[in-house]
């Protein structure tokens, strides 16, 4: 792939993952970007995962024959980009490694060296020439690790972004609902806590004129449209703001059955009174990271779980607990809880948010003893007034 006359794509393509990050399943695979500049230096922008050191290596002399690579720049450590840096010093044994101080820090924990005699040491305003190209590196701290680096080509205003702007997904896939699903799950997954750091980014990136914006993952930006859509959607996200304006979640954990037909009923009930989207989650089968996609794009959030062992159930200890880890805010929830002798689980639930801004609460809570009743189903229609009102 050509990004300019003299910048290709040497990326690859993993099809075989199951799990990105150990975490996230990603049926349609993962992309490790790498960029090359072919000027009168020869610079690479990070390698790739451990498992496809053959094929970026094989990309690179594809490109550049028997020429030898001056410089390779290091703008995140993650190891999905980084596990080949010693292979590349190998490889290239007169190339220049270009990296922030708490890059090499860090290349020295992982492979024993920082390169202190062929480095060069970078930070925020810094910059770079190939000859025809002038980089300028730009400090993104927690974006989402401390010692990422952007960089801005001057000459063909190209933002390369690092793991911002990035989605789940192998670059020759075609993803059949376009960017922003996956590129929201991907954020709020990876990146949803350091908000406030993206949000820093986006002021340093909307002092630059951008044309084109290579991220280490997922496809390459480089239509006026697609840019402007990806930063706005990149500060609503890093915002904590609503995407989807009158949309409900609906998320419950069920033993026997009886808490799901209450979260179903509601359903049943927000459609009825005319929400215009409701989504729906069963936490203990349904994607977790998915859930938590939608619970930020949402205004509003609906949780329903049993009492257990006088807290409540795993599975949404654990979803919530992913929320507030997440820097979860601004947001309006409803409780639904069932506990056949003691519940508590409204108490427990509600207690998990203390710290977290701007979380109001539908003073309807819905009890269930055991299963719906006629008294438990008329608060549900209660609740759903509550959770739609402005």
């Amino acid at each position: 792939m050509t990004i300019a006359d003299d910048i290709k794509y040497i990326g690859v393509n993993d099809h075989d993952i199951d799990l990105f990050e150990g975490q996230f399943v990603v049926p349609l695979g993962m992309a490790y970007n790498s960029y090359l500049v072919k000027d009168e230096k020869a610079l690479v922008f990070d390698t790739v995962d451990a498992r496809f050191g053959d094929e970026w290596l094989a990309n690179i002399r594809k490109e550049l024959g028997e020429r030898p690579v001056d410089y390779l720049v290091v703008q995140h450590m993650e190891p999905d980009h980084s596990a080949n840096i010693a292979r590349f010093a190998s490889e290239y044994p007169s190339a220049t490694i270009v990296a922030g101080a708490q890059a090499f820090a860090m290349i020295k924990s992982y492979f024993g060296t920082d390169y202190a005699d062929r480095r060069v040491v970078v930070k925020e305003g810094d910059t770079l020439s190939t000859g025809r190209h002038e980089f300028t590196f730009v400090a993104a701290p927690m974006v989402h690790w401390p010692e990422v680096m952007v960089t801005y080509d001057k000459t063909e205003k190209i933002l390369f972004s690092a793991d911002g702007f990035g989605k789940f997904g192998a670059n020759d896939r075609e993803d059949p609902e376009g960017w922003d699903c996956e590129a929201r799950r991907y954020y709020f997954g990876i990146v949803g806590k350091f908000g406030a750091q993206v949000q820093a980014l986006l002021k340093k990136a909307s002092a630059l004129e951008i044309r084109t914006i290579c991220p280490l993952h997922g496809p390459v930006l480089n239509t006026p449209e697609e840019i402007a859509h990806v930063v706005k959607q990149y500060s609503t996200w890093s915002s904590y703001a609503v995407e989807t304006p009158g949309g409900v979640l609906v998320a419950y954990t069920s033993v026997y059955g009886h808490t799901k037909a209450a979260a179903l009923k509601l359903v049943d009930i927000l459609k009825a009174k005319g929400c215009p989207k409701v989504a729906v989650a069963d936490l203990a089968r349904d994607d977790q990271p998915e859930t938590i996609e939608d619970a930020f794009r949402y205004g509003k959030v609906v949780l329903a779980t049993t009492t257990y062992n006088t807290d409540i159930f795993p599975w949404m200890r654990h979803f919530i607990w992913h929320l507030v880890e997440r820097n979860y805010q601004s947001r309006r929830i409803g409780l639904i809880e069932n506990g056949s002798w003691a519940p508590s689980a409204a108490k427990v639930m509600k207690g998990m948010f203390a710290n977290s801004k701007g979380i109001s609460f539908c003073d309807t809570v819905v009890t269930i003893r055991g299963a719906l009743d006629a008294a438990s189903e008329a608060k549900l229609s209660q609740l759903a007034d509550e959770i739609l009102a402005d």
